[in-house]
Parts: structure tokens; C-alpha cells; sequence
């Protein structure tokens, strides 16, 4: 009897709470036939927010191509070193300075660049075919060489001098002092301008059996330039700072070699006819050049001093600004020059003719 007192005595203590919990359950019973009608309120909340979100999802892929264009601009910059081939190209190229800046992209670019260099390439064959052009020249001309020599005896010729410079006439004097003791040699060459000075040339070295072999050439005007001849090195040095030159055979300076090929032809004046030619490596005061006379043939001027016999003879310009030089030698006077005509590309010119005979 004491087991079954106790259980009916809580559960008549607890019918309270039961009913209790009846009526609870009751009332969620009653709230969930009322949750079914606001789910569907909540439910478009969440909803919106997603269709929010997938509005403002568009501008992504319109960020995507903002890139493209700055590739487009950094193809076209390896072939901007051709450019100035292509003057219209480079005009459509307004990136020059991209090339170097991309680091992680000139991987994928060299093939962009290899399928448009074709087009500046082009015309690089073209200038390339035309730059020999410039280069040629004439060809080279045998240097004359003589054994035999006859040199006339020491002389002062003087001379008449007229000219144009710059379309403006002008008149001068001057002369030519030859002088050597059958070993050594000495020629100044000068002209008097008034107002403006005078100019002197001057030559001077050894007579060998290769005839005149100068040691020193000098030009001075306002200021001196010269030449120096090393003949035991076969060199050349200008005071100029110009480069040296090599010594050919019988190399003459820009005076010495009318009186060269005067010894040459009192020598065998028959050995030169008209249509030969005398050919010298000729040094200036800062050059070397390959002076070539044609023999023109005999002619009679009328000159200041009286009228003489003279050979003429004639070196035509070579090159774009070279002198045309003439000059008439006199076989009674032993082919010293007895009138010298210089003319510049420009058309300005000199021209000196004999207008007397001294002793020295």
C-alpha cells in the first residue's frame, strides 16, 4: 500500500499542470493555422533583396572591357621605332611611352607586334636600296708616273688678278716665287686684295727622282692651316685636327703640283699629246684629293705681259663642289703657268694672268 500511495497522490497534485499544459499546447496549436498567411510577407523581403543584388550585378562586365583598350594602345608600340619611315602611322600611335612601362605583359604582346611590323618594315629596303646611291663615285683614275724631270731655273712671275665673289668683281695682284738649289725647293704663291688683305700660299720640300716631294704646305688667310708630309711614313697631317691621310706615289700639295707637271711635260712634252691626262694625289690644307688634268692642247692668249704660246690643260670637277681649275702653261717659259683660272661650284672664280718677268 505504500508503493501506490505515493503515485496516486502527484498525479492528483499534478492535474493542475496538466491543464496547464493543455492549454498551451492549445495555443500553439491556434498560432500555427495563423503562421501559414504571414510566411509569405517575409518571403518577398528576401526576395527583393536578391532581385537588388542582381540589378547592380550588370556593371561588373562593363568594367571588364575598360582593360581592352589600353591593350589595344600598347600593340602598336613596338613598330613606333619604325615611324619615322611612315610619317602617317606614327600620327595614329598616341602611345609611344607605353612599350617599356607593362611589366607582366610584354609576354603575350611580341606576337601582336611581329604580325603588324610588316607594315613599318617595308619601306626600310627601300631606303636602304637608296643609300648606295650617294655613295658611289668615279672611279679610280692611274696615278701619272714620271722618271724624268725638268724644272725651269728659279723666277718671280707677277700677275693681274680678276674675279667675282658673290656677284661682286674685284681686282688684284700678285705673284709666284719659284726658287731651289737642284735638292731642295721653295714656291709662295701670294695675292693682294685691297681693303681686304692678302693670302699666301707657300710649298716647300725636296727634288727627287720622283720629282718634288713636299715636306710643308700651308695656307694663310686670316689665319694659317697647313699640311705636313711625312715621307718616310708615307702620312699626311693637317694642323686642322682633320684626319691623317696615306701618301700615294708622288703625292703633290695645291701648289706644288702645276710645277710637277711642268717638269714632267719640259721633260717629254711629246709623251702628252692632246686627250692625255696627268693624274696626282693632290694635298690641301685640310684634305686629299685626286687632281686629274686633261691635256687640251695648244692655244695663243693675249695676256697683260704680251701674247704667248701656252698649253692648256684642264681639271674638271670630280664631285659636287669641286673647282673647275684651268691653266695655260708656257713651253718658251719651261711650262710655268702663265695664266691660272680657279672657278667655284657657286660660280665665283679667279683668274691670274701674267703681267711680268723677274728675277728672283
Amino acid at each position: 500500500m505504500s508503493l501506490t500511495k505515493p503515485v496516486s497522490t502527484p498525479s492528483i497534485a499534478y492535474r493542475p499542470l496538466l491543464a496547464i499544459a493543455a492549454a498551451v499546447a492549445l495555443a500553439h496549436a491556434a498560432l500555427l493555422h495563423t503562421l501559414p498567411g504571414a510566411l509569405p510577407v517575409a518571403a518577398p523581403t528576401v526576395v527583393q533583396a536578391l532581385n537588388t543584388r542582381s540589378i547592380a550585378a550588370p556593371p561588373v562586365p562593363e568594367a571588364v572591357p575598360a582593360p581592352v583598350p589600353r591593350l589595344r594602345k600598347k600593340r602598336p608600340a613596338p613598330p613606333a621605332d619604325a615611324a619615322p619611315a611612315l610619317p602617317p602611322p606614327a600620327a595614329a600611335d598616341p602611345s609611344p611611352e607605353p612599350s617599356p612601362a607593362p611589366a607582366p605583359e610584354p609576354v603575350p604582346e611580341p606576337p601582336v607586334a611581329a604580325a603588324s611590323a610588316p607594315e613599318p618594315v617595308a619601306p626600310e629596303p627601300v631606303a636602304v636600296a637608296s643609300a648606295p646611291a650617294p655613295a658611289a663615285s668615279a672611279p679610280a683614275v692611274p696615278l701619272t708616273a714620271a722618271t724624268v724631270f725638268v724644272f725651269p731655273d728659279p723666277v718671280r712671275l707677277l700677275y693681274e688678278l680678276s674675279g667675282e665673289s658673290k656677284k661682286m668683281t674685284y681686282h688684284a695682284r700678285g705673284d709666284l716665287l719659284w726658287q731651289h738649289d737642284g735638292q731642295h725647293y721653295d714656291a709662295t704663291l701670294s695675292a693682294s686684295l685691297l681693303f681686304l688683305g692678302s693670302r699666301t700660299r707657300t710649298s716647300s720640300g725636296q727634288i727627287t727622282p720622283q720629282g718634288l716631294a713636299p715636306t710643308r704646305f700651308a695656307d694663310k688667310w686670316r689665319g694659317e692651316k697647313a699640311a705636313h708630309f711625312d715621307q718616310a711614313n708615307h702620312r699626311a697631317t693637317f694642323s686642322a685636327n682633320t684626319p691623317d691621310v696615306a701618301l700615294l706615289g708622288a703625292a703633290q700639295d695645291q701648289l706644288s703640283v702645276i710645277l710637277q707637271i711642268a717638269g714632267i711635260l719640259a721633260a717629254e712634252p711629246a709623251k702628252y699629246p692632246p686627250g692625255a691626262s696627268l693624274a696626282l694625289q693632290t694635298i690641301g690644307p685640310t684634305s686629299a684629293d685626286i687632281w686629274q688634268f686633261t691635256v687640251e692642247g695648244p692655244e695663243t692668249i693675249r695676256l697683260p705681259s704680251g701674247t704667248l704660246d701656252s698649253l692648256k690643260l684642264t681639271r674638271n670637277p670630280r664631285k659636287e663642289y669641286d673647282q673647275k681649275v684651268e691653266v695655260w702653261l708656257a713651253p718658251a717659259m719651261g711650262y710655268l703657268p702663265v695664266r691660272l683660272k680657279i672657278t667655284n661650284a657657286s660660280g665665283d672664280f679667279v683668274d691670274q694672268q701674267l703681267r711680268g718677268v723677274e728675277k728672283p
